[in-house]
């Protein structure tokens, strides 16, 4: 007897292994994924400039990396006594001007390397929502707490949805024309746009991407995080606390699902490695001078060396 509907997925032709270099831009949950990567130790970098919700912030945030349009303390603003720009994260604010100028820039160099050199592009979308700020006319990647009367919000319409995910492949194609790109659709719910609300913008999103690949039939391929969450794990107590966000089961799981379809099997093997690593370090011993735990370290120590041996970037 069956419980779960399982989403299909089609294994990639152009699979992750450990030369790998990958790149992670867009929602919470690309960060919940490059957590992963980290943990098994890829070449991985993630949303250089903070967590980015939707398709056009993301695609401002490619635009200006890959063109190198370094910012300006013109497109700085000063609020809740610190430094913003209204393209990245508040993460990245600083109650110092000159430093947040220094580091965004630095990021945005450091960026560009990164996806010139990339073998994968991995890009969440989290939201169609969107606000633009009155002011400017522009829609804006955060709004840093500014007051809402300062915004229009809006709802990006399929149409607009394509553009910019079309951009977005241009300009990578542009610098990297052999990169990987992997879209995916965040499965964290923003229950504070409405249910109804939350789900236009979703389908929003599945339809832009879907009619653009139904078009372009290349290597850039979909991963269905949104619909394993939403067939296969149909129930709160795959949720976090808040009931919007994944839980550690629910990650863990639609990881398992990628690296089954868009990991290569001797890099799985490696992982295995890497996760028995990972498990040792973690051990906290009862006795630390004892003969057993000096042995445990001096096999630990022989497995570090032997993933060193063979992949030089790992650090530990």
């Amino acid at each position: 007897m069956n419980f779960t509907t399982v989403v299909s997925i089609s294994k990639t032709e152009f699979p992750i292994d450990y030369q790998s270099k990958i790149v992670s831009f867009g929602s919470c949950f690309a960060e919940n994924m490059a957590t992963k990567f980290d943990y098994y130790k890829f070449q991985n970098s993630c949303n250089p400039f903070g967590i980015l919700f939707h398709p056009v912030a993301i695609e401002k945030c490619i635009t200006r990396a890959i063109n190198l349009e370094l910012f300006n303390e013109n497109e700085l603003f000063f609020n809740n006594e610190s430094w913003h720009n209204f393209d990245i994260h508040s993460d990245l604010s600083n109650p110092d001007k000159e430093s947040l100028l220094i580091e965004i820039n630095d990021l945005l160099v450091a960026t560009n390397k990164q996806i010139s050199e990339a073998s994968h592009i991995i890009i969440t979308y989290g939201t169609s929502w969107v606000y633009r700020n009155k002011q400017t006319n522009k829609l804006v990647a955060n709004c840093h707490k500014v007051p809402q009367n300062q915004f229009d919000k809006e709802l990006l319409s399929v149409s607009d949805i394509e553009k910019s995910i079309q951009n977005t492949i241009k300009l990578i194609e542009k610098i990297n024309p052999n990169c990987n790109l992997i879209f995916t659709i965040s499965p964290v719910r923003h229950l504070k746009d409405g249910f109804v609300e939350n789900q236009r913008s979703k389908a929003n999103l599945i339809s832009a991407l879907h009619s653009i690949f139904d078009i372009q039939h290349s290597k850039n391929r979909y991963f269905p995080s949104y619909e394993i969450m939403m067939d296969e794990l149909r129930d709160y107590r795959f949720y976090s606390q808040d009931l919007l966000h994944l839980n550690q089961v629910a990650i863990n799981y639609i990881w398992e699902r990628f690296v089954e379809n868009y990991v290569s099997d001797e890099a799985i093997s490696s992982m295995n490695e890497i996760e028995s690593i990972q498990r040792d370090l973690s051990h906290r011993p009862f006795n630390p001078s004892s003969e057993s735990y000096k042995k445990f370290q001096i096999q630990l120590d022989s497995k570090i060396n032997n993933a060193k041996s063979k992949f030089p970037f790992m650090n530990f």
